[in-house]
């Protein structure tokens, strides 16, 4: 078998810090800080409250961790999805692991090369969330909604070509209480030059959102 030299596109998507970026996630979106219940000094005696009186409490988060990415798909989903790859994958390193944890998979087993990430970022609150989530949604035009995943969920593919060779990207993003989930998958054929099928990436794509946000419910 002869080596081919990997496109620059490609090439540069081989350092992790590089694939993060290009993955999209937004990392200034951390969790707000929550304002504590004013302190009432009014005396017990002459405290009198209106049924109708809101109570500043804290946010109740349904997830307060991001689970760790790389234990959430099942090693045959990984050798499924990318061939050649090891089952255990690489950890990106984050500012802070308790808020988003990201997992990537890359392999080139003969001529087709496969990468995969896997992301999760836990929010401050559900409206937190929920607005990242349209944000995001809205950079990432011309997909659709996957239904029965999540609270929302969003699926894109997209192609791109440079140096006559394509690649094809497919992205699911799925809003689950405060939580998100991102998956990035792609893949290209050095020696056709052609890229593998919208539906194989789509596909390959929401089985590992599927399995991924099972992994954030299970704790």
């Amino acid at each position: 078998m002869r080596p081919l030299p990997l496109p620059l596109a490609l090439t540069a998507r081989l350092a992790p810090v590089a694939v993060l970026a290009t993955a999209g996630w937004a990392l200034s979106s951390g969790p707000d800080p929550t304002t504590p219940a004013a302190k009432d000094e009014t005396p017990p005696d002459t405290v009198h409250r209106s049924a109708s009186a809101p109570a500043t409490e804290a946010v109740a988060k349904t997830y307060a961790t991001a689970p760790a990415p790389c234990e959430s798909l099942a090693g045959k989903t990984v050798t499924s999805l990318v061939p050649g790859a090891k089952a255990a994958g690489k950890e990106i390193p984050s500012t802070d692991t308790a808020v988003r944890r990201t997992c990537s998979w890359n392999a080139l087993k003969g001529y087709d090369y496969r990468w995969l990430d896997v992301s999760f970022e836990v929010m401050a609150s559900d409206e937190a969330a929920v607005k990242s989530y349209k944000e995001r949604v809205a950079d990432r035009s011309g997909g659709g909604e996957v239904p029965g995943l999540g609270d929302a969920a969003y699926s894109v593919v997209n192609l791109t070509t440079e140096d006559g060779q394509q690649t094809r990207e497919g992205t699911v993003l799925v809003r689950a209480a405060n939580a998100l989930v991102m998956i990035t998958y792609n893949g290209s054929d050095f020696e056709s030059k052609k890229a593998p099928s919208s539906e194989t990436v789509n596909k390959g794509a929401i089985k590992a959102a599927k399995e991924a946000v099972a992994a954030l419910e299970e704790g």
